[in-house]
């Protein structure tokens, strides 16, 4: 592997770089600062320059990772209006294409095991991108009966941990390869049951 460090002439993001990497292939907490370090092709001492230790590390992968997340996040949502029911599909969608083309920062950010409070910065980060979601599941759901209707929280949270569950299962590693349906079409489906459920969208005759 070709020495990063010094020669990219950014030392921190070379570090952030070498650390994705790792993470992808050994998991966020299956690696070690001096890993990093050799990745980046720089001693372990020019490590703590930049972090303090491995968790800071982490945090500035999820950081940064959360930064592409909400951008990719509003577009999606954007791209899907007027329609509330089709900015909503496009956030879900976004999410599997998030998980499969940055996989790194994906695992830093729901995987390592990092508080969103973790840093003032994290926190702001994370509330962005959940706060996407959480506005289009808001602006689908003022089409149900007030007296039926659920808090746009729960609501994105049960989207969320729907998408979540058809990465892990089914988009990465292909764990889920011997079923015959791709991670969109299961998550659409997924979605579409639960819509159905709340009146959202005509059932199925």
């Amino acid at each position: 592997m070709p020495k990063r460090g010094y020669h990219h002439g950014n030392l921190r993001q070379a570090l952030i770089d070498a650390a994705l990497e790792l993470i992808e292939q050994k998991g966020p907490t299956g690696f070690t600062l001096s890993e990093a370090a050799k990745s980046a092709g720089v001693t372990p001492a020019a490590v703590y320059r930049h972090f303090e230790g491995r968790e800071d590390l982490i945090i500035e992968c999820a950081l940064q990772g959360h930064a592409i997340f909400g951008d990719l996040m509003e577009y999606a949502y954007e791209s899907g209006l007027p329609s509330a029911l089709a900015a909503f599909e496009a956030t879900g969608r976004a999410y599997l294409a998030f998980a499969r083309k940055y996989p790194g920062h994906y695992m830093a950010m729901f995987e390592s095991g990092l508080s969103r409070h973790a840093t003032p910065e994290l926190g702001r980060a994370v509330a962005r991108s959940r706060g996407v979601l959480e506005k289009a599941a808001e602006a689908l759901s003022e089409h149900i009966p007030a007296d039926r209707r659920p808090p746009a929280s729960m609501f994105s949270s049960h989207i969320w941990a729907m998408s979540h569950g058809v990465v892990e299962l089914f988009a990465r590693g292909n764990p889920g390869g011997n079923v015959p349906y791709t991670p969109e079409d299961l998550l659409e489906a997924g979605i579409g049951i639960y819509l159905r459920g709340l009146g959202l969208i005509e059932q199925d005759r």
